[in-house]
């Protein structure tokens, strides 16, 4: 197993300041738990809200990822058995870093095994989906018996709601996270663009619980499919000995060795540049997914097909040299950010012609945390006359799954008055958009909506 910790004690915790939110009680506690995937996350957040705005301490905020290098991507029977040895052992380990009881006796008191009194939480936060199945069930199934034991409410979190909510835990940070802007959390409406190895998505956040899919991929994600040109052009000493399956993250350091080198890929200034590319000194291009139209859709999978073939002619025809592949290395993933950027230049410009002001792009997810696409987005928001679009970015360590991005978004939607019945299953699959069939975030049942409590 490789083991990531970020343990922060109540002595040197992170303070900052989040977006207005309503909330019943001035203090909120919460234990989260994250296990939709591969990584096994265990968060505790207190928060405190004055004048209209929160203000949170992250007390604890553990990971144990499944080590599942050498074995061409995420193992489902290997990340369950990962998080059945190494859920219970991280509850464990974060039950001390709870606050000290104010009231030994009190029915808010939890006398921990070496005989000391901490708070009990308020309520539970736990992913609910979308993610796998028996991954999730695990954690869900975890966070019932805490909220059942303890005889407090449960909050089934939406993965990826979290993921676009992370900004508004984490931007007022300051030094922690990248931001254009002086660092204030963006306000709704923003754009949203959420990648990661599963997901690839642009949504028009109007809301906490109202979001609107404007983008989505149509074969695989973002992610996914950096991975698959990493193993095609990482070299096989260089896979072996990564601590992870990240393959893409791999790709992008192999590419550009410094971000001084970023410049030396140009970013194109209009659609005509995207679409009318140049062969270079070795005879080929890699062409943009979707150039030559303004669909607002993502695909991706044509990518690692075109860095295949050209990989399988070299082979024919001898061998590839180390310029060579690192041209193409850098080409895959440019090909890869200009398709994300292109399609969320043309939501933006549509979003101008209906009189939409769009002051934030939120970008975050797995692939977020990459700096090259950091770089990119400016560069071409810079390009295409939407510089005064701020960009935020979450804090790298935050930009992978963790359960403090659960723990924040299960503190908003309870603020909110939503809660989740015990009852609930694991969700595979969960929509966003609240403006499709399904209703969104709100249109699955088991939550227990303010009012009927």
């Amino acid at each position: 197993m490789l083991h990531v910790c970020r343990n922060v004690r109540t002595s040197h915790s992170r303070c900052w300041h989040a977006a207005s939110i309503s909330v019943r009680r001035r203090n909120l506690l919460t234990l989260a738990i994250e296990t939709s995937c591969d990584d096994t996350c265990v968060s505790i957040l207190s928060t405190t809200n004055r004048h209209n705005s929160a203000s949170a301490d992250l007390l604890f905020d553990e990971k144990i990822t499944a080590k599942n290098t050498g074995k061409g991507g995420i193992l489902p029977t290997e990340s369950l058995q990962s998080h059945q040895s190494n859920l219970s052992t991280l509850v464990e380990s974060a039950l001390p870093h709870l606050p000290t009881a104010l009231d030994p006796v009190g029915p808010r008191t939890i006398w921990l095994r070496d005989g000391n009194p901490v708070q009990k939480p308020d309520f539970i936060s736990v992913t609910r989906g979308p993610g796998m199945s028996a991954n999730l069930g695990l954690g869900l199934a975890t966070a019932k018996g805490l909220a059942t034991a303890w005889q407090i409410p449960m909050v089934g979190v939406h993965h990826m709601q979290a993921h676009a909510l992370t900004p508004r835990l984490v931007n007022a940070m300051g030094k922690d996270g990248q931001h254009d802007d002086d660092g204030h959390s963006p306000n709704f409406p923003f754009l949203t663009l959420l990648v990661s190895g599963g997901h690839t998505m642009l949504l028009h956040s109007k809301g906490l619980v109202d979001h609107e899919i404007l983008a989505t991929t149509m074969d695989t994600a973002v992610g996914d499919e950096l991975d698959k040109c990493g193993r095609l052009l990482l070299p096989k000493e260089v896979q072996a000995g990564t601590p992870d399956t990240a393959f893409g993250k791999y790709l992008s350091a192999y590419a550009f060795r410094s971000p001084e080198d970023f410049a030396s890929w140009r970013v194109p200034a209009t659609r005509a540049e995207e679409i009318d590319k140049p062969r270079n000194e070795f005879g080929w291009r890699l062409s943009t997914p979707m150039a030559e139209n303004r669909e607002l859709t993502f695909s991706f999978s044509g990518i690692a097909s075109q860095v295949k073939r050209l990989i399988l002619a070299r082979s024919n025809a001898g061998s590839m040299n180390e310029m060579e592949r690192l041209l193409l290395a850098r080409s895959a993933l440019g090909a890869a950010f200009e398709h994300l950027g292109s399609r969320t230049v043309i939501a933006l410009e549509k979003l101008r012609a209906e009189g939409i002001q769009i002051d934030h792009l939120v970008v975050s997810g797995g692939v977020a945390a990459n700096s090259f696409l950091r770089y990119y987005l400016r560069e071409l928001l810079d390009r295409r006359s939407f510089g005064k679009t701020q960009l935020v970015f979450p804090p790298v360590e935050f930009c992978t799954d963790n359960a403090a991005m659960i723990a924040w978004a299960g503190f908003e939607m309870f603020g909110a008055g939503y809660s989740t019945d015990l009852g609930c299953a694991p969700l595979r699959k969960w929509s966003m958009d609240s403006h499709q069939p399904g209703g969104g975030i709100l249109g699955i049942g088991e939550w227990i909506r303010p009012g009927t409590q």
